[in-house]
């Protein structure tokens, strides 16, 4: 029998050490200068909060449906 071992995509995060964590914060910090960071995270954080909000209305939705549901079926 032999193993498989497949290699996750996000393991590749797991290996970044201190120093290439600088160099990566370094090399962005070029690339985008120190005034257009703060705009970039600021993106970043309105992107992540409109995902967790559509995120949080979707199980609202379903569960409202299971509610709908479950009284619909009982009656």
């Amino acid at each position: 029998m032999t193993a498989i071992f497949v290699k996750s995509p996000l393991l590749l995060f797991q290996e970044l050490g201190m120093t290439e964590l600088l160099l990566i914060a370094l090399v962005v910090l070029l690339l985008f200068g120190g005034k257009k960071i703060p705009e970039l995270m600021r993106g970043l954080g309105k992107g992540i909060r409109e995902f967790k909000d559509a995120k949080d209305n979707v199980r609202r939705e379903v569960e409202e449906g299971m509610r709908d549901s479950d009284t619909k079926s009982n009656n």
